[in-house]
């Protein structure tokens, strides 16, 4: 079998940032994955579930609501807890959504009440929610991510 692109980085040196996972390109439409990493791998405990959910929610929320809402295809969690996953329409780097994802963070950050979606009716799993730890998991991610500018993968 192929090995997947994702597979292909080296887990033992990536740090927080924000970079390219993968561009794709189908019947004209071009579409850009990125690489939103929360944690360390390997190196620091995954985040809890709850966090990362509370995060899919306000981010979702956020990016759907944003006036660059039509290049969102999907926002999502890892498998790995450390990370996640931001696909757009476009050949974009990662400079090109910075201002967005910082953006993002500060929604996250500034975010009081009840979440976004987070209702028996609205959510498979309403009650597994943790805003107070989605916001230590953005906050460390947004503080490094404006301190180093992470774009590239290391090898």
């Amino acid at each position: 079998m192929k090995r997947i692109e994702s597979f292909k980085i080296n887990h033992l040196v990536l740090e927080r940032g924000l970079y390219v996972s993968r561009r794709d390109s189908r019947d004209g439409a071009e579409t850009t994955t990125f690489d939103l990493r929360l944690t360390l791998p390997n190196r620091e405990p995954p985040a809890d579930m709850p966090a990362l959910h509370t995060i899919e929610h306000l981010g979702a929320t956020f990016l759907r609501s944003h006036e660059r809402a039509e290049e969102i295809i999907y926002f999502g969690p890892m498998g790995c807890r450390t990370g996640f996953y931001l696909v757009m329409f476009g050949k974009l780097s990662s400079e090109d959504v910075y201002t967005l994802v910082i953006e993002m963070c500060d929604f996250i950050l500034s975010f009081a009440g009840d979440i976004p979606g987070a209702t028996a009716k609205e959510c498979g799993n309403y009650l597994e929610q943790n805003l107070t730890s989605a916001k230590y998991y953005i906050a460390k991610y947004k503080s490094d991510l404006e301190k180093y500018k992470n774009f590239t993968y290391k090898e």
